[in-house]
C-alpha cells in the first residue's frame, strides 16, 4: 500500500492512503487533497493508482508541478519521491514493487483533463494513447519491439463502428472516466487488457467473459465491450 504525505514548511497537514483509481490535487474544495493556497490552481494535479504502480499528471497548472526538483507533466512515482506544487510538498511512499503480472509504467491520462472530467477516452481518437516520458517506462528491448507484432481496435457498435486505433503507444485506454475504463498495455511478451475505473461488479469482457483483478491477455480477434462499446483486437502479422 502507498501513502501520500502533505507537509508545508516541514510540518505534516495531511496523510492518506493511495488507493485504486486517481487523487486529484488542487485549490478548488472538489478535489480530493485540497491546497488552499494562490500558487496551487484550481485543479492542479491528479495521481493515478493502478496495481502496484502510481503516476502523477500535470493538469496544465499556473506554476508547474514538479517531482524531486524537476518540473513533469507525466511520471512514474517512486518510494521516496517529493511532490512540489508552490510551497506544498506531497510525499509519495511504497512498500510495493511493480508487479510484473499488472500493468506497466504507464500513465492513464491525457493532458489537460479537470478532475471529474465526464469526456469519453473514445477509441476512435487518436488521442486515447497517452503519451509518457520514455526514461518513466519499463519497455521492451529495442529488439524486442521490433520482434513484436503490431495491433490495432477495430469499433463492432455505435456511432464509430468501422473505425479503427492502431495500438502504437505502451499503453491506450478506453471507455469513460466516472463510467468505465480499461487500459491496453503493449508489453514484450504481448498485449494485456486492465480494468482501472468502475464498477467490478459489472468489469470490462473480453469474449463475453469478465476481466479479472488482474492483467488479461488479449488474444488475435478478441472481442472486447469497455462501457458499452464493442471492439475487436486485431494483430497483425509482423
Amino acid at each position: 500500500m502507498a501513502n501520500l504525505k502533505l507537509t508545508f514548511n516541514g510540518k505534516v497537514l495531511q496523510e492518506r492512503k493511495l488507493e485504486q483509481g486517481h487523487i486529484s490535487i488542487g485549490r478548488r474544495s472538489d478535489n480530493d487533497i485540497q491546497i488552499d493556497n494562490l500558487a496551487v490552481s484550481g485543479h492542479h494535479a491528479r495521481i493515478v493508482a493502478i496495481a502496484n504502480d502510481a503516476f502523477i499528471e500535470d493538469l496544465g497548472s499556473t506554476n508547474g508541478t514538479y517531482v524531486n526538483g524537476m518540473a513533469i507533466k507525466r511520471r512514474a512515482l517512486q518510494d521516496g519521491d517529493v511532490i512540489m506544487l508552490g510551497k506544498h510538498q506531497l510525499h509519495y511512499e511504497s512498500s510495493l514493487a511493480p508487479d510484473d503480472d499488472q500493468v506497466e509504467h504507464t500513465a492513464l491520462l491525457r493532458s489537460g483533463k479537470t478532475a471529474g472530467s465526464s469526456q469519453p477516452l473514445d477509441p476512435a481518437d487518436n488521442a486515447a494513447g497517452a503519451e509518457v516520458p520514455d526514461a518513466n517506462l519499463h519497455e521492451a528491448t529495442e529488439a524486442q519491439q521490433e520482434n513484436q507484432s503490431t495491433a490495432r481496435i477495430r469499433v463492432l457498435n455505435g456511432a464509430n463502428a468501422g473505425k479503427e486505433l492502431a495500438i502504437t503507444k505502451p499503453l491506450t485506454t478506453l471507455g469513460k472516466p466516472g463510467v468505465q475504463v480499461a487500459a491496453i498495455s503493449r508489453r514484450p511478451r504481448g498485449y494485456f487488457i486492465v480494468h482501472v475505473e468502475g464498477d467490478s461488479a459489472s468489469p470490462p469482457t473480453i469474449d463475453g467473459h469478465p476481466i479479472g483483478s488482474s492483467a488479461c491477455p488479449i488474444h488475435d480477434n478478441a472481442v472486447l465491450e469497455v462501457a458499452g462499446v464493442r471492439m475487436e483486437f486485431l494483430l497483425d502479422a509482423h
